[in-house]
């Protein structure tokens, strides 16, 4: 097939949950004989911190303005098995309306960001990815997130046909590795900064932090503030790109996940983190959600914290008794949620989609099982 694809980024991984996935999905789609065009918009923001240049299979096509691209999208359509768009993407509802104009391939849209859909949609707040008859023309809606979700897209934006495509990992780019010494740590937390998420890491991690000044404490990511209460024993590091992420957490005795606050109170949002940390062998120790369970097995495959002492207990875990929450995660992930599976359980998804023409108005849902 050939797909052709309108995102935010696939080309940096800067303060963004895209890059990383398109970049899995995309391999693993290139290794089954598909080939991906991605147009992505050449934002300042990440045009200064691209880590990536070209993807395997296909073309990425950066472009500055819609209008003299436009031209090259709609040549690239004409003989396109199937056309996405995403959310966040700038230059989303135009994109949209070229797509949906293409009358050979299959019309799709991707919410990579469905939590923060509503959240807007609930504020009155502009959605600059969806146009105004919401999805309703798209022949697939695919969500990043499950749940009740997948009712709330087709009963709030008119989805006809809807599924959820979660976050998965490449197991070639996240793996054991040996430790790094400057990335050593008791407990580590790998993320962007985000107002929503300070209450639980203060929490989860600062707090505990304080209550185990010995040991050391590490943080990955962007955007933190200057204001931001450090502890003695809490190191930081700068952002860090996707091929740094297997050394931050072989080096973690034990990893801390943080669900967003939207994505935390609609559920069925798996974190990209979640899969990458397993899949390099870290135990995981995170926040609980709707939906966890169907993911991980809690307290065989990862350990769940709600409160400070929950955090302390399990730095306090043997070796042993982490290692084998690790090894367990690993399976687990290795076995249901590589980019792989992904991409097979994409191809199901379209090749059902086709098979219902667009004018039946079928609004069966594909939910997950």
């Amino acid at each position: 097939m050939k797909i052709v694809i309108f995102g935010l980024t696939i080309s940096s991984s800067w303060g963004n949950g895209h890059a990383t996935l398109w970049r899995g999905l995309i391999r693993a789609l290139a290794k089954r004989g598909h080939r991906i065009v991605f147009f992505e918009k050449d934002e300042p923001y990440y045009a200064a911190n691209r880590d990536l240049f070209g993807i395997p299979g296909g073309d990425l096509v950066l472009y500055q303005d819609w209008g003299a691209i436009r031209q090259r999208a709609a040549a690239e359509l004409v003989d396109a098995d199937v056309a996405l768009a995403t959310s966040y993407c700038p230059d989303g509802i135009a994109a949209s309306e070229l797509l949906l104009a293409a009358p050979r391939p299959l019309h799709v849209f991707y919410d990579l960001d469905t939590p923060v859909t509503f959240s807007r949609l609930e504020a009155g707040e502009p959605i600059s990815y969806i146009g105004p008859r919401g999805l309703r023309d798209f022949d697939l809606a695919l969500s990043y997130t499950g749940g009740r979700a997948l009712d709330r897209l087709q009963s709030e934006l008119g989805a006809r046909r809807v599924a959820p495509l979660y976050g998965h990992v490449d197991p070639d780019v996240h793996h054991p590795v040996p430790p790094a010494d400057h990335y050593r740590s008791d407990l580590s937390y790998l993320g962007t900064y985000a107002a929503d998420r300070q209450a639980a890491l203060q929490r989860l991690f600062i707090d505990p932090a304080g209550s185990r000044p010995n040991q050391r404490f590490l943080i990955g990511g962007a955007q933190y503030p200057a204001d931001f209460p450090w502890q003695p024993n809490i190191s930081f590091v700068r952002h860090l790109p996707p091929s740094e992420h297997p050394a931050f957490f072989s080096s973690s005795r034990l990893t801390l996940n943080i669900t967003r606050q939207a994505m935390a109170d609609m559920g069925w949002c798996p974190s990209g983190r979640l899969f990458e940390a397993a899949a390099c062998g870290t135990p995981i120790l995170s926040d609980n959600w709707d939906g966890l369970d169907s993911f991980f097995e809690p307290g065989q495959e990862i350990l769940i914290a709600e409160t400070s002492e929950d955090s302390v207990n399990a730095i306090d875990l043997t070796d042993a008794e982490l290692k084998r929450i690790a090894r367990a995660g690993c399976e687990r992930v290795l076995a249901n949620h590589t980019s792989e599976h992904r991409a097979r359980e994409l191809e199901i998804l379209l090749e059902d989609a086709s098979s219902i023409p667009s004018s039946t108005g079928d609004s069966a849902a594909m939910m997950e099982a």
